[in-house]
């Protein structure tokens, strides 16, 4: 378990040593996946596959021949990523006996790195959802408080609940809910997600790790099941800023089968020992004091901001007032490409088939309805409907529109002096299922996109932070967002807030 819950780091140096096999990782990290069951962080195992892989990252380090930089490093990817000769089916129906033929250009770079892929995780079907409970296969459960045993290292400050609840639970955030808890429970070290409104950073904030949405084009979409091609990003969580790092310098690049990737100097990423924020502006937008912001997350946000500026950094209110109609547009625009993606989705060449013999529309539309949830539907149906020959100006080139405005408020920041913005990242907390289900996927989304969902209008680099614990026990975490392509300053930045609040972490018992 020590091994379990290190740093990356430090268990890379531990393989490297001997002090412990890569076989003996492995099996400990699918042996906590087991104990971590009751959290359905994972929609499928690949332990036989993964004990091989281990195997043979055994060997090369035994050799010290051909090492990778993730040398035998048990890690997760979420389910909307194509895995060869592994089912991969975004938690729909649809695609539940999916077995793609190829893998994702990001798995095949962990895995060229010497990653041990240990699982597939759990997401809102097709990745819609702010909560990870819209999934086929059973909704993830948050680690915190959800009768898990453990402590937290609280270094001086009041004890924090960490016993379950009696008969309710916390959301783990979504879409990518799974690859959150499996970093925050020990069963990986490192996990991907995918990000096109706050899908990452979202259960981030609320699981208490680091998560990452690069730059768009930075790390290559390749084998991403596509959702909004436009703004769909490959995210990170990791428990700590540098293993976050450690995992870019791994996957970020050009890649020549993604037109939309770019090439990036972010090969072997190191950050720097002890950052400092000498000559830094940090911009705080006053348009992410938004309605609904709860009082704890203001009260983190004003304290990280004063401890930066009495540490060298400059302060400087901004503005950016297109925010407010960030998920207005992205309500027109993501069921645009929504229903454009998924017209693919027929059970003719692959997926879910209802048999209709008497006619192929007829195919289609029970094929449809069977495979593909009522959030999925609605979103196909909206899309068609702002993409009608008499709607299409009206709603879809009007959000296109709005997004360029949205991509100016950033470029007008940045060209004012600004390097970076601190911003919250969720309203609150993570709420209560009991709570978060009273209201419908499409109104949940919209309401926990808020803070999110603007960097990815614009494609710029965010990360999200873990920075305390509030008195329930529950993760709170900020974000950071930088130019686009300034992702290495970005997590410099990070690590200086992670190593100066110093967040409590989880030690499971």
């Amino acid at each position: 378990m020590n091994h379990l819950l290190g740093s990356v780091k430090d268990v890379l140096a531990c393989l490297r040593q001997g002090s412990v096999s890569a076989v003996e990782l492995a099996e400990a990290a699918l042996q906590q996946q087991e104990t971590m069951a009751r959290l359905n962080a994972f929609i499928s195992r690949t332990a036989e596959s993964a004990l091989k892989a281990a195997e043979k990252s055994q060997k090369r380090l035994e050799k010290k021949e051909n090492v990778g930089p993730l040398e035998g490093l048990p890690v997760a990817v979420k389910d909307n990523f194509c895995t060869a000769g592994i089912p991969t089916t975004c938690g729909s129906k649809m695609l539940q006996n999916y077995v793609p033929p190829y893998s994702a250009t990001v798995v095949r770079r962990l895995e060229r790195a010497g990653a041990v892929m240990i699982g597939k995780t759990n997401l809102d079907e097709f990745a819609m959802g702010s909560g990870t409970v819209d999934s086929s296969f059973g909704a993830t459960r948050n680690i915190y408080r959800s009768g898990v045993r453990y402590r937290v290292q609280t270094q001086g400050e009041s004890d924090v609940p960490t016993e379950g609840l009696d008969g309710d639970w916390y959301v783990a955030g979504g879409s990518s809910g799974g690859s959150a808890v499996a970093v925050a429970s020990g069963s990986a070290f490192l996990s991907l997600g995918s990000d096109t409104g706050g899908s990452v950073r979202n259960p981030a904030s609320y699981c208490g790790v680091v998560g990452m949405k690069p730059s768009y084009g930075v790390v290559p979409r390749m084998g991403l099941i596509s959702l909004v091609n436009s703004m769909d990003v490959p995210g990170l969580f990791g428990r700590y800023v540098d293993d976050v790092a450690t995992m870019l310098g791994v996957i970020a690049g050009l890649d020549s089968r993604d037109s939309t990737s770019v090439s990036s100097s972010l090969s072997n990423l190191k950050l720097p020992e002890e950052p400092r924020l000498d000559g830094l502006v940090v911009g705080i937008p006053r348009e992410y004091h938004c309605p609904g912001l709860s009082s704890e997350v203001v009260d983190v946000w004003t304290k990280v901001a004063d401890l930066m500026e009495d540490s060298g950094a400059e302060l400087r209110q901004v503005s950016m007032p297109h925010t407010k109609y960030s998920i207005l547009c992205y309500s027109v625009l993501n069921p645009c490409e929504v229903a454009s993606n998924f017209t693919r989705y027929t059970g003719v060449e692959y997926g879910h088939r209802v048999d209709a013999s008497h006619s192929m529309e007829a195919m289609y539309a029970l094929t449809r309805s069977a495979g593909l949830n009522d959030v999925v539907r609605g979103r196909i149906l909206a899309g068609n409907y702002f993409l009608l020959r008499e709607n299409k100006e009206k709603y879809y080139e009007q959000a296109l529109k709005v997004r360029r405005l949205i991509l100016q408020d950033f470029e007008n920041v940045w060209n004012s002096g600004v390097h970076f913005l601190l911003t919250p990242v969720t309203l609150s907390a993570a709420l209560r299922y009991s709570e978060f289900s009273s209201l419908d996927n499409r109104t949940q989304t919209a309401t926990q996109d808020i803070c999110t969902q603007a960097s990815n209008m614009a494609g710029v680099p965010a990360v999200t932070v873990p920075v305390s614990l509030n008195e329930e026990g529950l993760p709170l975490s900020l974000q950071l967002m930088a130019p686009r392509g300034e992702d290495a300053d970005l997590l410099s930045v990070a690590k200086w807030i992670e190593q100066h609040l110093k967040f409590p972490r989880l030690c499971i018992l």
